[in-house]
């Protein structure tokens, strides 16, 4: 639809509208923008103004089932639980594989202290199994690498969701209240992946010194 098959009328009602939210609207205010201009649309419609009419009110009805579909996918619990644990997750991989690096040279270091106490033919054979040892303890520094940029890449969809989530806050709360999660009382069953936590953080989980005091509580 070209501007000069809009009646004056409409225009004027168009451009008051772009005085009060200029060229650029957020997501929360099409919908009310939308709303206000189909309000003041009474009276004998041109069949511009029809046309236009029926495309704002698709559009309002298009913009509701978004935001609802968007809120459905709880962009806020993604934010919120998986994003920080994946990262730390991550986090720990650096570290662990570090410290086993760390560990795996110092170890290699012993080794070669004690090459000048054997014959030649052996020693040779001792550095060249150092030497492949040495070698590939560079996967931790690409593998540090790598992980670095996914990090990064995660960071980078954190940002994304937290606009997703200013935008569509009161639709996710909507949702929220209409979906509650189940209640901690409520009995649930466990599973095997419930009981096998795996790998604790630093800090986290029961020590092994905890772990031997239980086990010593059942003798």
């Amino acid at each position: 639809m070209s501007s000069s098959d809009i009646t004056p009328e409409l225009k004027r009602r168009l451009g008051e509208m772009r005085e009060k939210y200029g060229d650029t609207i957020k997501v929360d205010d099409v919908t009310s923008v939308v709303e206000s201009v189909m309000a003041t649309m009474r009276g004998d419609f041109s069949a511009a103004d029809l046309d236009l009419f029926n495309e704002l009110e698709a559009l309002s009805v298009y913009i509701h089932a978004a935001k609802a579909d968007i809120a459905a996918l709880r962009p806020d619990a993604v934010r919120d639980d998986y994003l920080p644990t994946a990262a730390d997750e991550l986090d720990a991989i650096v570290a662990a594989t570090e410290t086993a690096t760390n560990t795996i040279m110092d170890a290699t270091e012993s080794i070669e202290g004690v090459m000048e106490k054997i014959d030649d033919v052996h020693a040779n054979v001792l550095m060249e199994a150092t030497t492949q040892i040495f070698e590939a303890c560079g996967f931790q520094d690409i593998t540090g690498q790598r992980i670095t940029k996914v990090v990064k890449a995660l960071k980078d969809i954190e940002d994304k969701i937290d606009a997703l989530v200013d935008a569509f806050g009161s639709e996710i709360d909507k949702y929220k209240a209409d979906h509650p999660d189940v209640a901690d009382d409520e009995e649930k069953s466990l599973t095997d992946a419930d009981l096998l936590a795996g790998p604790q953080m630093e800090g986290e989980g029961k020590s092994q010194q905890e772990i031997d005091a239980l086990l010593a509580s059942f003798d």
